[in-house]
């Protein structure tokens, strides 16, 4: 009976050194795995830094003048006036249609419901 108990011992050791050495290489895949994802997401940072300043640069406003001025011919393009813009108040809204009643509302105000 003893030799019976230590056999068994033996097995259940020998196969828990296989789970733990199986776990081990999945860690190992997993933390590779995260290094590389950390790797891309730096480069996609730098990549979106780099194009964030040549869009600021672009987008000089003394470099979009004259552009505007270079290009006035063809595009007609004119500084903006204070007078071109309109209010709020001036703004003509389609009047409501009756067409689109609501006729059983839902009450949403109450999130005991939803949970």
């Amino acid at each position: 009976m003893r030799s019976f108990f230590y056999i068994v011992t033996a097995l259940i050791v020998i196969g828990l050194a296989f789970w733990a050495y199986q776990e081990n290489y999945k860690t190992q895949a997993a933390l590779d795995r995260t290094e590389d994802l950390q790797t891309a997401i730096g480069q996609a940072r730098s990549r979106l830094a780099t194009l964030k300043a040549e869009w600021a640069y672009l987008n000089r406003p003394d470099r979009l003048r004259e552009l505007a001025d270079i290009n006035y011919d063809r595009l007609g393009l004119l500084p903006l006036a204070p007078e071109q813009f309109g209010k709020t108040d001036q703004i003509a809204y389609p009047a409501l249609n009756s067409n689109f009643v609501i006729t059983d509302p839902v009450d949403v105000s109450s999130s005991e419901e939803l949970q």
